[in-house]
């Protein structure tokens, strides 16, 4: 299980480089007594005008209090305005996708060894560059590796692959966009991994502005024996399916609050695994191995303030991260029982009882419905992409709210469901005593 003083680092650099991608199409504003303000149109309705600011700040303004050049600019930019919003808000649902009531839970998935195919893509010893292909993951190693070794280290990531496809979640794993597979960079030593831009204290990382996995040898069970690198087979990968978790719900991120990006990563995490098969219908006893772990690290099992832990945002939960170890543990530790809660235990106390995680499968396939829109958005040709990761785009045709302060908590209306956060508290008490598990709330 995680010991959080190896912190796991996942940069929410895509939401920085889509807020720091805004078109800067500032033009003048001008009210009937002649004050003039600098801003970027967004949006209009038949009464108001809603512009941006330099710093970002949006403000609505009644079409009234503009003059006639301006009201007019508003009127020409609405017209083009309203059917590119409506494509983006109702985009239509993947084909295919199985309805959230008729998707079961995964009993054991497997990936058998046998399965696994390494193709060899590149190897230059003077420049400590081997690349390896497996199906979904292409690998660039500064060591030559063993066709077997490589295969067994592909097995943790194809077989992380297969039970977030398998899971009910209706997350689809694709590459980011752009990219054929995914990528992960495999680093000799500590030191190379950290010169690499890997956090100090962490096993691995998921960085999302280059889009890379990176993550030291040691991370992977490999060890120098003699001039070869072999796989350890004791070896716990629990740090690496978290971050690879993360790697395969690209997509999903920006539009997640980070308790359901972090829980979801911990919950793939405690999941028994071993040698490509995790054991998926052994949820309970991993949840149960845990908590135990986490109580004798002096963790308590409580889920402090729902609503404050559910509607924080990034930079809250950052502040209290970094402010310790500690902090962030229970942080990591509140979010995997919430979303354990959600997948397992929600309305089971019901005279009726919903299929499990009906609530969770719905609020994910709204974020899902969001990445299809944000493809749809860098499809059309008026959106331009720069080397960096930036993009631009008319203001006329704005792509999914992304913005960290509203975009993950779009859809928390799902799971809430007309419930208060102190009910759905008490629920969450109730649901884990009805499996023989103590968690409290405040």
């Amino acid at each position: 299980m995680r010991i959080f003083s190896r912190r796991s680092f996942i940069a929410f650099l895509a939401v920085v480089a889509v807020a720091s991608a805004q078109e800067a199409a500032l033009r003048p504003w001008k009210d009937t007594m002649g004050r003039i303000i600098q801003a970027t149109f967004v949006s209009a309705t038949p009464e108001n005008v809603t512009v941006r600011m330099a710093d970002g700040k949006e403000h609505q303004i009644p079409l009234t209090r503009l003059c006639a050049e301006d009201q007019a600019f508003v009127k020409s930019q609405s017209a083009t305005t309203q059917p590119a919003t409506a494509v983006l808000a109702s985009p239509e649902p993947a084909p295919g996708r199985t309805p959230v009531e008729k998707r079961i839970w995964p009993q054991n998935v497997i990936v058998p060894s046998g399965s696994i195919e390494i193709q060899p893509v590149e190897e230059s010893a003077p420049a400590r560059k081997f690349v390896y292909r497996s199906e979904a993951f292409e690998f660039t190693s500064q060591a030559k590796l063993a066709g077997s070794v490589m295969k067994e280290v592909a097995r943790t990531f194809e077989s992380t692959r297969k039970l977030i496809t398998d899971l009910p979640w209706g997350v689809v794993c694709r590459p980011p966009e752009g990219m054929e597979r995914y990528l992960a960079a495999l680093y000799e030593t500590r030191n190379d991994y950290i010169a690499a831009g890997g956090p100090p204290n962490s096993g691995g990382v998921y960085m999302t502005g280059d889009k890379i996995f990176k993550v030291p040898f040691p991370s992977i069970g490999l060890k120098l024996l003699g001039k070869t690198y072999a796989k350890d087979a004791d070896y716990d990968g629990g740090t690496l399916i978290h971050e690879i978790t993360h790697q395969l719900m690209h997509d999903y991120l920006p539009f997640l609050p980070v308790w359901v990006i972090e829980g979801t990563a911990e919950y793939t995490e405690m999941i028994p695994y071993n040698a490509g098969t995790f054991r998926a219908d052994s949820h309970k006893s991993g949840l149960r191995d845990h908590i135990q772990e986490m109580l004798k690290r002096g963790y308590s099992t409580s889920i402090g303030n729902l609503e404050a832990h559910m509607t924080m945002n990034r930079g809250q939960w950052s502040g209290i991260a970094d402010s310790s170890n500690r902090t962030m543990g229970e942080l990591y530790f509140r979010s995997v029982l919430i979303v354990y809660f959600f997948c397992h235990l929600d309305g089971q106390n019901a005279a009726k009882k919903p299929p499990q995680g009906l609530r969770f499968m719905k609020f994910l396939d709204a974020v899902h419905a969001e990445t299809e829109a944000l493809r749809t958005f860098f499809k059309d040709p008026r959106v331009k992409r720069g080397t960096d990761g930036s993009f631009t785009y008319p203001t006329s045709f704005p792509p999914p709210d992304m913005k960290p302060e509203t975009g993950p908590f779009k859809h928390l209306k799902l799971l809430l469901d007309d419930r208060s956060y102190s009910q759905i508290a008490q629920e969450i008490v109730e649901g884990y005593k009805s499996i023989g598990l103590k968690v409290s709330a405040n």
